[in-house]
C-alpha cells in the first residue's frame, strides 16, 4: 500500500512541476545576438520568441512569457513627436507552451517528452525506494 501511494506521489510531483512554464528570456537582441537567462512564467503566459524591425533596417529579437491573448501578433511600437508617430520598431511575437521551447526565434520547441521522461524516472525510482 505505501508502494502505491508513493508511486501516486511521484507522479502528482511531476505534473505539479510541469505546470509552470520554463522559458528563455531576452530584453533585446540586435541581430542574431540575444543574450539569455531562464525565467517561469505565471499562470496564462506562454513562451515567445520575437523577431522585429527597428527603424526599418536593424534585426531586432526579444524572448519571454507573453499572455496567451498577445500570442501571435504583429505590433508597431511608436514614438509620439509633435507632428506625427513614427514606428520604432516592428515586432512578431510567436508563441509556444513547451519549457524552453523559445530557444530560436519562430521555432516551437520539442514536444512533451522532458515531462513523460521526468515521470517515468519518478515511477522507476519509486520502486527502488519501497
Amino acid at each position: 500500500m505505501n508502494r502505491i501511494i508513493l508511486q501516486l506521489f511521484a507522479v502528482g510531483f511531476c505534473f505539479a512541476i510541469g505546470q509552470a512554464l520554463q522559458c528563455y528570456k531576452c530584453k533585446i537582441g540586435l541581430w542574431n545576438l540575444c543574450i539569455t537567462s531562464e525565467t517561469t512564467c505565471e499562470k496564462g503566459e506562454q513562451c515567445f520568441s520575437g523577431v522585429g524591425k527597428a527603424v526599418s533596417f536593424m534585426d531586432i529579437k526579444m524572448k519571454g512569457c507573453l499572455a496567451e491573448a498577445e500570442c501571435n501578433k504583429t505590433k508597431e511600437v511608436t514614438f509620439p513627436t509633435s507632428s506625427s508617430n513614427s514606428t520604432v520598431y516592428t515586432m512578431t511575437k510567436t508563441c509556444c507552451t513547451v519549457d524552453l521551447c523559445n530557444a530560436a526565434p519562430g521555432l516551437p520547441g520539442a514536444s512533451g517528452v522532458s515531462l513523460a521522461a521526468a515521470t517515468i524516472t519518478a515511477l522507476l525510482v519509486a520502486n527502488f525506494l519501497v
